[in-house]
């Protein structure tokens, strides 16, 4: 049987396609629901003082801070070592670096004969440091890690007190110095230069005297010329000059302080 064409209808082409309109219209304005940005949670905040803005504490990133160099010495007899910690610190990091540079050279800075001087300087120069960490105010912004613990002060620290010995035996050195060179310039001891000057009597001329010393110190006295003691008469020089063999005796023993008098030997 042939096949018959059947006619089929196809449905009419649509128009592009468009989105349907919003069900609810949007404003012209800004959303509706944008809020500002909240502010951070934790604001920096610069603190008054004398230091501008920068970075925080290298150790804990607290602010303020303040570069401080903090110096130490170490003495080994015959080597020594030069110590430095360097860096920008608040002042609760800084003060515990100072405290512990500070007690570490007390107890080993003095092991060396150099290094009891340099020690010393050493000790004093760190207070300027610790002088400029005092000036910085308490850490005003939060930390991002736990700041170094300062401890107690040096003094209070065992270290403290086994500095006491070696700055005592300092203190006398540099008090000893000066009295043993004014006792070493001194040819006589003062209390028996001021005994001969108590007991000192001016010799007379004609009369006799006894030397109970020697030429270098003398010690020359009266005593009568029958005495046996009696070892010199006093008399004048002639000219200006004593007679051979003959021997001066200091000006004190004179009356006046000024006048030369001779003493003749005597013979046995």
């Amino acid at each position: 049987m042939p096949f018959r064409h059947v006619p089929v209808e196809r449905p009419p082409l649509s128009t592009p396609y468009q989105p349907p309109a919003h069900p609810y219209p949007q404003p012209s304005g800004p959303y509706p629901y944008q809020q500002p940005p909240a502010p951070y949670p934790y604001p920096q905040q610069q603190p008054p003082g004398p230091y501008p803005p920068g970075p925080g504490c290298e150790v804990c990133g607290a602010m303020p801070a303040a570069p401080v160099t903090v110096r130490g010495h170490q003495g080994m007899l015959v080597l020594m070592r030069f110590l430095r910690r360097q860096g920008v610190l608040c002042r609760t990091c800084g003060l515990a670096v100072f405290r512990q540079m500070q007690a570490d050279t007390l107890v080993r800075g003095w092991w060396g004969p150099l290094s009891v001087v340099i020690t010393p300087i050493t000790l004093l120069v760190n207070l300027g440091a610790l002088s400029r960490l005092r000036r910085l105010p308490a850490p005003a912004t939060a930390a991002w890690r736990p700041p170094l613990d300062p401890g107690r002060p040096v003094l209070r620290r065992p270290a403290g007190f086994f500095a006491l010995i070696p700055l005592a035996g300092l203190a006398m050195l540099l008090i000893a110095l000066p009295v043993l060179v004014v006792v070493g310039t001194s040819s006589e001891p003062t209390g028996v230069r001021v005994h001969h000057r108590q007991n000192r009597e001016p010799l007379a001329v004609g009369a006799c005297a006894h030397n109970d010393g020697d030429w270098t110190n003398q010690d020359l006295r009266n005593v009568p010329c029958d005495s046996p003691d009696a070892q010199f008469e006093v008399t004048e020089p002639r000219d200006g000059y004593c007679a051979e063999g003959d021997y001066i005796a200091r000006l004190e023993y004179s009356v006046n302080g000024r006048t030369t008098l001779c003493l003749h030997p005597l013979k046995d």
